[in-house]
């Protein structure tokens, strides 16, 4: 099987919030319901998922759920792209976490977290090549 993901579907505790919430950042919904939102990012699908119908797929409690470690990322071309999308992040109402700044690997990131708490990394990373859709190249 190739190495792909198709879909991250996030946890939402107050779906039409979060919806509202990435909207400001200049996201579009191409298709939203009582239970879900979902938006196209040019070849993988990103979802909001109501916590009570997440909880119930997984059979799960809505407690049970959890947060986990995780991080969701953007690589940007430049640093500059970086601290726009950063600043335009907190100023939609995104709690920040870390100013981007240059990081010992050499790149340079940031971290902020959206209304409910997933955290999201924004970085230019000089070793990954973006093509002109902002996609990584392969091979990077």
């Amino acid at each position: 099987m190739a190495n792909r993901i198709t879909l991250i579907t996030l946890a939402a505790r107050d779906l039409q919030a979060q919806a509202a919430f990435y909207k400001s950042l200049g996201w579009e919904s191409e298709f939203q319901s009582d239970d879900v939102v979902f938006y196209n990012l040019s070849g993988l699908k990103f979802g909001l998922y109501t916590a009570e119908k997440l909880a119930h797929d997984l059979n799960k409690s809505v407690d049970d759920l959890g947060t986990g470690a995780q991080t969701l990322a953007v690589n940007f071309a430049s640093k500059a792209e970086v601290d726009t999308a950063y600043d335009a992040a907190i100023t939609a109402g995104g709690t920040a976490l870390k100013r981007p700044d240059d990081i010992f690997w050499g790149g340079y990131t940031g971290s902020w977290a959206d209304p409910e708490g997933h955290v999201w990394e924004y970085a230019w990373n000089p070793f990954w090549e973006l093509d002109e859709n902002g996609k990584l190249k392969d091979g990077v």
